[in-house]
């Protein structure tokens, strides 16, 4: 008996497929335009990130003083004048300064406090946490204004230590986020078997527990820093006549000129923080802070 079911079906589907299989090649999936949104918006926010850098490379690079689009040549008039200075060499050596001390302090003080907080089970964590936290959330420049009428009422004046002081206030939030995040993560029984071993708790501090939260520690030292030298509201009140630091400087060159130079003295800012943690990554290797 034969079976009275149509034969022309697979002939069917298969013409089926054809017609429609050029419509499916020339339509984009919907997960590759989601990938390409997402390309175009990283390379729009990395774009709007480098945009002033490259304005300000240009600016200090421009022969004529001031902003010229496109630039008539190129001339290293400006980090010339900026070399010369001495009112801004000084103000550089005393940046370098503030931020060197300021960067010590902060990082002992803050790793210090990460470790009480993480380590110590002391009551209300989340209350010190959120108090050694709330220099990020109050406007740089009421901090400088509270300390320098503290300093005032002190009758202190304006020592070098006061500016140090205001800056490691503002600098020790970063080194004890970084070294939070760290010690959230560490592995204890770490330490325990150090101390099953026979290591004193000060051997085991040097030999385990600070190579191991390392990258923490030199990550918030490289914020504070940064952060240190690069800080306008706190300097603006705490600097004394003679010694201040470049971005003060800078500012009161603003008041009476403006060319290239402000680009050179941003562009060796820029050149100096970059430095700093090429210089790192050689000593300690920054490659494993990607951990955080």
């Amino acid at each position: 008996m034969t079976s009275l079911a149509p034969r022309s079906q697979p002939h069917l589907a298969a013409s089926h497929d054809l017609t429609t299989a050029p419509a499916r090649r020339g339509t984009t999936p919907p997960r590759h335009w989601g990938r390409r949104l997402y390309l175009a918006a990283n390379i729009t926010i990395l774009v709007f990130l480098l945009m002033p850098i490259a304005i300000v490379i240009v600016f200090a690079l421009n022969p004529t003083p001031f902003i010229q689009f496109p630039p008539v040549g190129v001339s290293l008039r400006w980090f010339e004048k900026f070399f010369v200075s001495r009112d801004f060499m000084h103000a550089l050596a005393f940046s370098l300064e503030v931020a060197a001390l300021t960067t010590a302090a902060a990082t002992v003080l803050g790793a210090s406090a990460a470790l009480a907080i993480a380590r110590g089970n002391l009551p209300g964590s989340r209350l010190i946490v959120a108090t050694m936290l709330s220099p990020l959330m109050l406007p740089a420049i009421l901090t400088g204004l509270a300390l320098f009428q503290s300093y005032v009422l002190l009758d202190v004046g304006r020592p070098l230590w006061g500016l140090v002081a205001g800056h490691t206030l503002v600098a020790i939030p970063y080194v004890v986020r970084t070294t939070l995040a760290v010690l959230h993560n560490f592995d204890v029984r770490l330490e325990e078997a150090a101390q099953n071993l026979g290591a004193s708790p000060t051997r085991t501090f040097f030999e385990v527990t600070l190579p191991l939260v390392k990258p923490g520690v030199m990550a918030g030292a490289i914020f504070a820093f940064i952060v240190s030298f690069d800080q306008f509201p706190v300097s603006l009140f705490l600097v004394a006549p003679g010694n201040e630091t470049l971005p003060i400087t800078l500012f009161n060159y603003l008041k009476f000129d403006l060319d290239g130079t402000i680009g050179a003295a941003s562009v060796v800012s820029i050149l100096l923080a970059f430095i700093v943690v090429i210089a790192l990554d050689r000593t300690v290797g920054l490659r494993s802070y990607v951990k955080l």
